[in-house]
């Protein structure tokens, strides 16, 4: 495997639509940045977030997600509470090479505030918005910036195309268009 360069990416956002939209530097300064970096790209997070309700009979289970149990908001800046986390989505739409895995880190700027963004790969042939969990670690409440900065994902190539791929295993994530809950 190798991690795919700036010029690899540039060209393949350009030509086959692997991140739409697509910023082809690194926007910083007032925000949290994004944009392409030297051996990945820094994507942002969508101002629209999902949230768990607290009641006392209902337990979050990953085989029997249900959606009642989330509140949808919008919001520009959002503030977790210490031990809180929300579910976002990427503003950036991903189309994944069937030669490509990509691993994915949430952003130094926010794990220095106790803030963890978990992503999972990007499977070869996905495709859609990044669904991400996003949590304050920290004892103090946290803000989490819409439109900035949450995360990067690194583009892996392999020696050899797999077999099998999300797409041809017709994966229950593919081509996602919002914030999408556990699902079996």
């Amino acid at each position: 495997m190798a991690v795919k360069p700036d010029r690899w990416i540039r060209r393949m956002a350009v030509e086959h639509g692997l991140i739409e939209p697509f910023v082809d530097h690194q926007e910083g300064g007032e925000v949290i940045s994004y944009g392409l970096s030297s051996y990945g790209y820094d994507f942002r997070v969508a101002n629209q977030f999902r949230r768990p309700i607290q009641t006392d009979h209902d337990t979050l289970d990953p085989k029997s997600q249900q959606q009642e149990l989330f509140q949808t908001f919008e919001t520009t800046t959002l503030t977790l509470k210490p031990g809180e986390f929300v579910l976002g989505r990427s503003v950036e739409y991903f189309r994944i090479p069937r030669d490509i895995i990509t691993i994915c880190f949430g952003k130094s700027t926010y794990a220095r505030i106790g803030v963890i963004c978990n992503i999972t790969p990007f499977e070869p042939e996905w495709e859609g918005f990044v669904t991400m969990m996003i949590a304050n670690t920290s004892r103090l409440p946290a803000k989490i910036y819409a439109n900035e900065g949450i995360a990067q994902v690194l583009f892996l190539e392999s020696t050899e195309v797999c077999d099998v791929s999300y797409a041809d295993r017709k994966g229950k994530y593919q081509k996602q268009g919002d914030i999408t809950h556990a699902r079996l």
